[in-house]
């Protein structure tokens, strides 16, 4: 009996024990699925905020890769174009294409003789449609004295109207289109004159000051100089950085500093690049503002950083057994590094380069301090033209007050979008390609 109560004393405690032991581990447990679904919260909710951006984004730019065309019966009349026949450049360009492009108009509601209609019915026309006639012309001088159907771009507002942006059941004081042009083009419709088309000039044409004309073709080519510019200048310079620094610099404090100076650098605000290349290379250099080869410079000090520290975690993770063989047979430890060690490493640095790459593809502020920001309507031909790049482009159209330029700045941020995801893609795919393990 004595026995028994002993234990059963001694079973008491250690029961309490095992009791608290397990309700500790409920207590775990809970706060386990807790951060869990904590965390599923955060990762579901921020893609949701993602998705609404891009639905955002997409609903209001894919109207801009169409636009509103009107079919006019245009009659090429040689009198007014060439009188003499000669053909000659200069004779063509100086024509009346206005009154052509007006009187065909014209032709379709022969009806309208009021000025003020007039004046009303010619401004569904956009300022573009004389000079479509004349690169018709220019392009096929045989059309001269026939009569050909031409499609011609219509105003901004008529392009909004047939979009639905501008609604025809609202107030005629309440919208920029008023219920006589809205007439006009539902003649034409009927007439199968009226159509939206893809808006190829959006990807040719240069920026403008009507939303219908302006596109982002020089922004491309100015993104495209900077971005070649910035590659040319800053994988050579990073990837002997890191080599320097990782495999033949000694291990002192001047090394250290560098070394805490590059991670820091990775931290800076972009436009701190900006202010420094406006006062050292344009300010003190004298390198011309607003051109692809500025913004290459300030963006090679922004991205080195980047490339730096990708590579020298590319040049750590080639084994150490790769250096000691090339040295074991006689190679140099500059012939080790160029021959063995940087053609296993370069997956990893092509995979950082683009990533800086891409970076700079989608950088605004440090460009807006070197003049970017310029209103350049020609597509630049070269390093040294005045240009801009597509993130400052968006910029530019974002803060214009027409209602066409709210989807053109959103087209312009899906095809930046489109380019980023497409780098960061060649990123992923260079890596699985090249990279080996060990």
């Amino acid at each position: 009996m004595s026995n028994q109560a002993t234990t059963s004393g001694a079973g008491a405690p250690r029961k309490r024990a095992i009791d608290k032991v397990n309700a500790s581990l409920k207590r775990r447990y809970a706060a386990e699925r807790r951060f869990h679904l904590i965390g599923m919260g955060a990762v579901i909710l921020g893609l949701s905020f993602v998705a609404i951006l891009f639905l955002d984004i997409i609903s209001k730019g894919y109207p801009a890769f169409q636009q509103t065309y009107i079919q006019l019966q245009v009659h090429f009349a040689a009198g007014m174009i060439d009188p003499d026949g000669s053909r000659e450049r200069d004779t063509l360009v100086r024509a009346n294409y206005l009154k052509l492009v007006r009187d065909a108009l014209k032709e379709q509601f022969p009806e309208v003789t009021d000025r003020r209609e007039q004046r009303a019915l010619n401004a569904i026309l956009s300022p573009a449609a004389p000079l479509q006639l004349q690169d018709l012309v220019l392009s096929n001088p045989s059309v001269i004295g026939t009569t050909r159907d031409v499609w011609v771009l219509a105003d901004d507002d008529i392009d909004q109207f047939v979009k639905g942006h501008i609604k025809r059941d609202l107030p005629q004081s309440d919208r920029r289109v008023k219920d006589q042009t809205i007439a006009w083009l539902d003649v034409l419709d009927e007439r199968g004159r009226l159509e939206k088309k893809l808006n190829t000039p959006f990807f040719t044409n240069g920026t403008s000051r009507e939303p219908e004309l302006a596109g982002i073709a020089g922004a491309l080519m100015g993104s495209f100089y900077t971005l070649l510019l910035t590659l040319l200048f800053s994988f050579p310079i990073g990837v002997g950085a890191a080599l320097y620094l990782e495999e033949f610099a000694p291990k002192n404090r001047w090394t250290d500093i560098i070394e805490v100076n590059i991670n820091n650098l990775a931290a800076v605000p972009s436009i701190v690049f900006g202010l420094l290349g406006l006062a050292v290379f344009i300010g003190f250099f004298g390198v011309p503002r607003s051109t692809p080869l500025v913004g290459a410079l300030v963006l090679t000090l922004m991205t080195l950083p980047t490339i730096i520290i990708a590579s020298r975690a590319a040049l750590k993770s080639v084994p150490p057994s790769i250096r000691e063989g090339a040295l074991g047979v006689g190679a140099s430890p500059l012939q080790a590094q160029f021959h063995h060690v940087l053609p296993l490493a370069m997956p990893g640095m092509l995979t950082g380069t683009i990533i800086g790459m891409a970076q700079a593809l989608g950088e605004t502020a440090p460009l807006l301090m070197i003049g970017m920001i310029a209103f350049i309507v020609d597509i630049p031909g070269g390093f040294t033209d005045p240009s801009t790049v597509l993130p400052v482009q968006i910029f530019l159209w974002a803060d214009s007050p027409e209602r066409g330029f709210v989807e053109k700045t959103s087209a312009a941020i899906m095809v930046l979008l489109g380019f980023l995801m497409l780098m960061n893609l060649a990123a992923v795919l260079l890596r699985r390609k090249f990279e080996r393990r060990w």
